[in-house]
């Protein structure tokens, strides 16, 4: 290569870099009008839900009247905007429209659950962790899973949330299990194992306490400590809130918080919003 060739490559390089660096400079905030527009699905208990009032604590859900956000990432949400000043807004979405919601800036963030990925962190930014969740499974009373002392003792037919972890990670970890088509949500996973339709289901702690409000009849299968539990790596277990590409000044905002908080203050929110999700009254 000649030298003019080569200094033309390297000023076509310096100029993508500048013009990155601007790019990036250029990611608005989202909260220049004061307002922190949060995504979820509002059907992911305990972490969040749709309630037809406000009590509790719950905000309204934009664009859907007479309908209410509550749980532990509206409780999140609510502390974050509370330190920045910021007011907060709602937004319900499905599970698969949460990523290309904050990707597009149609919403500023989205607090609902999700595990801090690599392969997410390449289309966002996260904050956070703002909670630390392991994985348990669920049983019904009288299955043979329920006695299970370990992954190695599971069989049967399983399922869990479609573009979970859980599902994607961890229950091809399980040799005996015949893993069925995944779950459109939480409720609808936990419906199955609820009414017989599958033996187990595979997802995190505070899920699987929620469920046992709703449904008694299940049982809660912790395998940490036994020799025989999920592989699952910091990235599996660590939930954090997801921003667009870029957007540095809420993500320097929302892990100033977070920074300030311990294990101990993340589960204590958590104890709360079990406490008052709808099925527990």
């Amino acid at each position: 290569m000649s030298a003019m060739k080569k200094w033309v490559s390297v000023c076509l390089v310096l100029a993508m870099m500048v013009m990155c660096t601007f790019a990036l400079a250029d990611v608005p905030s989202g909260v220049e009008d004061g307002v922190l527009t949060v995504a979820m699905e509002c059907g992911y208990a305990p972490y969040n839900w749709a309630q037809p009032d406000d009590s509790n604590g719950a905000v309204p859900i934009k664009e859907k009247p007479g309908m209410y956000a509550n749980g532990y990432d509206v409780m999140m949400a609510k502390a974050i905007c509370e330190a920045n000043g910021w007011e907060l807004e709602v937004v319900q979405l499905d599970w698969d429209s949460l990523i290309p919601a904050v990707q597009s800036g149609i919403v500023d963030a989205v607090i609902a659950g999700q595990s801090m990925t690599e392969e997410r962190m390449e289309s966002v930014d996260f904050a956070g962790p703002y909670l630390y969740a392991t994985i348990v499974c669920l049983a019904k009373e009288g299955n043979a899973n329920a006695e299970a002392k370990g992954i190695s003792d599971l069989k049967g037919t399983a399922t869990s949330q479609s573009g979970t972890i859980w599902y994607d990670t961890c229950l091809p970890q399980v040799a005996g299990a015949t893993v069925v088509p995944p779950a459109e949500s939480a409720p609808a996973m936990l419906m199955a194992v609820a009414s017989g339709m599958v033996d187990f289901v595979c997802t995190d702690m505070p899920t699987a306490q929620g469920a046992l409000i709703a449904y008694p009849e299940l049982k809660l299968l912790d395998f940490a400590g036994s020799g025989d539990d999920f592989v699952v790596s910091d990235e599996d277990i660590n939930i954090g809130i997801s921003v667009q590409k870029g957007n540095t000044v809420l993500l320097d905002a929302m892990n100033a918080y977070l920074g300030e908080k311990t294990a101990d203050d993340f589960n204590a929110l958590m104890a709360e919003a079990i406490a008052v999700q709808p099925l527990s009254e």
